[in-house]
This record gives structure tokens, C-alpha cells and sequence, in this order.
């Protein structure tokens, strides 16, 4: 989402740093006989953290959320904090062209069921796009993909949906909640309101994100 906005910022800087260690890095190798070289040990890839629940309390800094299971978690955020809204939407809205994500589930029959619809506005076009696991449950999925046809069945709509690589269908069920992303602000960072990030872990055990989704009168499950 906003995050993959910010990837390209992460990217340079991890580039710059690279090329600052290079020089370094090659005049000691130079002086190592070839023998004695061995390869670097890499580091273990540290993964993000999904975080969601509702909002304690906020500061200039850091946001304070109680995680569904009752826990508090405190999420440092940095200085250009990205805010996205979650607003309520209709089916209606879910047409062939729009880009969306979706968690699913599947029903018995194993076909995919919509738990959550968020639509995304034309600018985050492809953001997050694949079919993938998501964590809310065992067996969730999350898809972020292009609608390209909407057909009503007995059970409900069952959206036709084409992304990177593939394509699934999913169907939207009367308990399905349905929203739409926009553009928020930290005055939408009010306590007790439904919020989603994902977070980098840092070096001192804490969290830290630059970006949040928060509901705006809506509580999706995300």
C-alpha cells in the first residue's frame, strides 16, 4: 500500500550503504591471501510484523495499540507518518477495472470466500499484488488484484479476479464487510479506532512503522 511507496527510499539507502562499505570491505579482502577467504555469513532476513486491534492512545512518536487477544503493543512511527482511511462501501463499488484486495476464506466446498473487500484507489494500482497465506486465520488468503467480472449467484457475487502470475475467483457473502481506502491523517488516529500496520522489527526488540491504516466509522477485520 503507502508502504510500497516507500520501498524505493528503503532501497537507496540500503544501496548508499553498500556503496559506502565497498571501498573498506575490498582493501581488506585485498589484503587476506585467497586461501584464507571465506564467505560472509548472512545475516537472517528479518521479517515485518503485522499488527492489528484498536488504538490506546497516540504520541508525537510511538502509537499504542491493544492487539485482539488484550495486549498492548507500542509501535514507534517515524517522522512522515503515512495515514490511510478506511471508509465504508458498497458492493456496487466492487466493478470490472477497479483494483481491490481481499481476504478469504474457503467454505466448505473449498471454493474462496470474501471476509473483507478494501478497495483501493486508482493511484495504489498494484500494490501488494499476488495471491498469498494472510494471518488472520488458518487457511486465509489475501489477494490483491484487478476485478475483471462480477457474476451474481445464489450465494452471493462472485468477483473474477486477475493479478501477477495468476488468477482465483472469490465470492462476496451478506457478512462480507466491504470498504474502501482513502486518503487519512493523524487526525483519524483516534482512540478506540480499528487499526492495521505492518512494522520492522528493530535492533532493540521494538516496532516501527511508517505507515497505518486506520478505520474511519468502520471496523473491518484487515
Amino acid at each position: 500500500m503507502s508502504y510500497a511507496r516507500m520501498r524505493p527510499s528503503f532501497l537507496a539507502l540500503g544501496l548508499m550503504t553498500i556503496l559506502g562499505a565497498a571501498p573498506a570491505a575490498v582493501a581488506q579482502e585485498a589484503q587476506q591471501p585467497q586461501a584464507q577467504q571465506q564467505p560472509a555469513p548472512q545475516a537472517p532476513a528479518v521479517q515485518p510484523v503485522r499488527v492489528r486491534g484498536k488504538i490506546d492512545s497516540v504520541t508525537d512518536d510511538s502509537i499504542t495499540i491493544i492487539k485482539k487477544n488484550g495486549e498492548k503493543q507500542v509501535v514507534q512511527t517515524t517522522p512522515k507518518l503515512v495515514v490511510n482511511a478506511l471508509v465504508k462501501a458498497n458492493k456496487s463499488d466492487i466493478k470490472p477495472g477497479v483494483f481491490i484486495g481481499t481476504t478469504a476464506h474457503p467454505n466448505k466446498d473449498g471454493k474462496l470466500e470474501a471476509i473483507e473487500v478494501h478497495i483501493f484507489p486508482d493511484s495504489m494500482r498494484g500494490a501488494g499484488e499476488g495471491h498469498y497465506p494472510w494471518d488472520t486465520a488458518p487457511e486465509d488468503t489475501m489477494t490483491n488484484a484487478s476485478v475483471t467480472d462480477v457474476v451474481s449467484a445464489v450465494h452471493g457475487e462472485t468477483m473474477s479476479l486477475k493479478y501477477k502470475g495468476g488468477e482465483n475467483q472469490v465470492t462476496v457473502v451478506p457478512t462480507t464487510s466491504i470498504v474502501a481506502v482513502t486518503p487519512g491523517s493523524r487526525d483519524d488516529l483516534k482512540k478506540g479506532a480499528a487499526i492495521f500496520s505492518i512494522a520492522a522489527p528493530q535492533p532493540d526488540g521494538s516496532l516501527k512503522t511508517g505507515f497505518v491504516l486506520v478505520g474511519r466509522g468502520v471496523s473491518p477485520p484487515m
